[in-house]
Parts: structure tokens; sequence; C-alpha cells
């Protein structure tokens, strides 16, 4: 599995097509330089055959008489006369054309078979690897002489054999290289893809340096450019959002002076609740505008520290708010963004159920801590759609008010911290939000000490 994943990227088809085509054009690469090795060693050996018949015709020209008929018919330097039982195969042109060159222009070679042209033999494998050529040339006199020449054969093709340890090495060293060269091609492009999958969660991450090949460069400055355009549309908007609720503070607060001043207890008590509702609704548009421009940075947090601060500010008005379980952990998080969430949280829980638990579990290299309510729930089609700004859900008895921002605002504050933020309703009833950390988790030095003292 893990194989099939990496063959089916582009990493892994890159290092098999270099891997596959190195080797192969290397081996392509030694059988035609064995071909041509072969070839030359023909001509060579060509030439070591003419420069015995010339210096046998050489000598036979300057023999006396009955030296001269002694060695044509015997023989020297390796060339006998013919006698007779030689079977032609055909002529030789490159040789017959040295030969020419270099003797009498009536000079040719014929190409004979082996078995004819020596003793028979038992082994065939030894006819195999001699040729024998049937010369014709002239003597100084115009005589016509017929020699038989025999020879280690060199025009055979065989297969290149490749040496074991050769072709280990080289498919070794092949192997390293094209590993290395796919994973430099695609490491931008992985980047790009892992940029593309956080951005959803932070607009405000390091835009992406802009390396590897021209189109990689261009695509990488495409998407930096994408997330600039995208990251300017949400501040545009938040700051459009925080600028009408920041203008309309003061003429709620002079609409509330006035609302004063009205005789009626009952029409003053419904404007006045009137008029809650939407100074409500304007801090809780600045509660987001501040939620998306919030620039701090990552620190360590003693996670259990945080959630005793926020349970004991939700208990002080007398609110029935309880830490049940601690990880013993800290983690890595922005701690205005991660209280503020915590605080939206358990507040929400606390209006709508009355009371809440929070614990905090460590489960599969993640902290989960969990806020439970005691009121009626949600259901579960709509446990997603309540995240959505201005969504509210009147399930408390009676009705609660809200402008349906809460949730929104502290799932954004949460995937500020990279956390993740999902709601469930609890078997034994009420609503248990959990939080999701995974960021930066090592057990706290006041975890640690406990234990060893244990």
């Amino acid at each position: 599995m893990i194989l099939q994943r990496y063959f089916d990227s582009m990493a892994g088809r890159l290092f098999l097509f270099l891997l596959v085509g190195v080797i192969g054009s290397s081996s392509l690469a030694l059988g035609l330089a064995d071909v041509r090795r072969k070839s030359d060693l023909e001509r060579i050996n060509i030439l070591r055959l003419v420069d015995r018949v010339q210096d046998m015709v050489s000598l036979i020209d300057s023999a006396p008489e009955p030296l001269r008929e002694q060695m044509l018919s015997e023989g020297i330097l390796g060339l006998r006369p013919l006698k007779g039982s030689e079977r032609i195969i055909g002529p030789d042109p490159e040789f017959s054309r040295v030969l020419a060159s270099r003797l009498d222009p009536s000079s040719r070679a014929q190409k004979a078979v082996p078995q004819t042209c020596i003793q028979p033999s038992s082994r065939t494998s030894f006819y195999a690897q001699l040729s024998c050529w049937v010369i014709s040339t002239r003597l100084a006199d115009h005589s016509t002489i017929v020699l038989v020449a025999l020879s280690p054969r060199t025009d055979t093709f065989d297969l290149p054999r490749l040496d074991p340890i050769f072709l280990s090495i080289l498919t070794i060293t092949v192997s390293v290289l094209a590993f290395l060269a796919s994973r430099m091609a695609a490491a931008p492009l992985r980047d790009l893809s892992r940029a593309a999958r956080e951005l959803g969660r932070d607009l405000d991450r390091t835009p992406l340096p802009e390396r590897g090949p021209y189109e990689v460069r261009d695509a990488i400055r495409a998407f930096n450019l994408m997330q600039a355009k995208l990251r300017d549309h949400v501040v545009e908007r938040t700051r459009i959002l925080a600028s009408i609720t920041h203008d309309l503070q003061t003429p709620l607060t002079r609409l509330r002076l006035r609302i004063e001043k009205v005789s009626d207890p009952a029409l003053r008590s419904r404007l006045v609740d009137d008029l809650g509702g939407m100074l409500a609704l304007v801090r809780q548009g600045l509660d987001y505008h501040r939620g998306n421009e919030s620039e701090e940075p990552f620190v360590r947090l003693a996670l259990d520290s945080l959630l005793d601060s926020v349970v004991e500010d939700a208990a002080e008005g007398g609110r029935p708010a309880a830490l049940v379980l601690r990880s013993g952990y800290d983690i890595e998080g922005k701690p205005r963004a991660l209280q503020r969430c915590l605080a939206n949280l358990l507040d929400n829980a606390l209006k709508y159920g009355g009371a809440a638990e929070v614990s905090a579990t460590v489960e599969a290299d993640a902290i989960r801590i969990r806020i439970r309510d005691f009121g009626p729930g949600i259901p579960d089609e709509k446990l997603e759609s309540v995240f959505e700004p201005f969504v509210r859900l009147e399930t408390a008895q009676p009705p609660m008010g809200g402008v349906g921002l809460g949730l929104t605002i502290a799932r954004a504050l949460a995937q500020k911290s990279e956390a993740e933020l999902v709601l469930a309703n609890h078997p034994l009833g009420g609503l248990e939000a959990c939080l999701i950390l995974r960021r930066g988790l090592i057990p706290s030095e006041a975890a640690a000490t406990h234990s060893s003292a244990a």
C-alpha cells in the first residue's frame, strides 16, 4: 500500500522514470560500445592478416628458387597453400579492398567454412571461434598464388555480459540519484499542496518561497497572490463590520438616555430590552472583528492553569461551573485567542444549559477539552449549522436571546490556535463542545513532579 501510494505520486513516477531510463540507456550504450569494439577488432584482425600476406609475398619474391618452392608448398607465417577441400561461402569485400590497396589490384579474399579449412574436431564450439579466408594474389613474376588464412573470430554478435558488481553499483547509484532528484522536483509542489490545505485555517500564514522550476514558481506566485487577495477581502469585510458596529454605539447610547425618559413603564421595559439586544449585537460584532484581526504569536501554555482561570472567572457570579479532569500537559497556542474561545464556550454552556463541566483528556496524540452543559441539546442535523454567523436556535426556556455569533467567534478563535471545535449531544443529555488541540503537546512540569513524587 505504501509503495503503491509512493509510485502514484509525482515523485514516485519521476523516480521510476529516471531509474528505468538511466539504466536502460546505460545498458544500450554499453551494448553499442561492445558492437563498436568488435568492429574495431575485426578491422585490426584484417590488417594483421594483410600484413602477413604482404610479408609472405615479399619473402617469396626475394627467396631463391628451391626455398621459394618449399614456401609455396608448405606455407609460412600462419598461411598455407590451398588444398582443395575448402568450401567457399562468399567474397569478403572489406578484406578484398584492403588487399587490393596493399598488394596487386587483382587480389581478393573469400570466406570459407572453418570446418573445411582444418582437420575435423569433435568440438563444434571450436569451429565457432575461428574464421577462415581463401586469399588469392599475384607475385612479382605475375604468377598467382592462393593461400588459406585462419584467425580467431571477432565478427560474432553477443549480448554484452554485464559484471554483477558493476550492475549492482550502477543500480544503487542511479536509484539514489533518481530518488534525490525526484524529491527535489516534487518538494515545491508538496509545499504548495500543504499550503493550500492550511489556507482555510490561517489566511495570515507566511507566503510560500518561490523556488523550483519556472512553472512551479509561477504556480506558487499565483497562489501567494490569491492568498493576499483573500486576506485583503476578509480584512476589508471585518473592517466594515467593525466600523458599522463601532459607529452604532454612540446613537444607541443617546437612545438609551432618551428611553429612560419614557413615562410608561411597560413600554420603557420593552424598549430597553430591544436596545440591549442591539448593544449585544454591536459588542459581538466587535468581538468577531477582533478575533479575525488578532496577530499574537504561538507560545507555550500551561493548559491546566488556563482552564482553572477560565472556570474560576465563569464561577465568580455564582454560576455552577467546575473543572472535573485535568490533562497534565502543556501546549503551544495563542493565549488570548484560546482563552476567549474557552470563555465563549463556557458562557454559552452556562447560558443555555444552566451548569457546565469541563474536562481535559489526552487521546491519540491530541488533547480534547470537553465543555458539557445540562440543557436540551441541539438536533443532530443542526450541529454544524450553528457555527454559521447569526444562526440562533432558541432551545432554552425561556428564550435567552443572543445574536448568533458566539459559536462563530469560538470556532474562528480555535482555528487561530490550529485547534478543531466540534459539537455533539451527550449520551446522558445536554450539549458537549469538544476543543481538539494537537500542537506542541508535552507533559507539564507540575504533572511530571507529581508523578515522580508518587
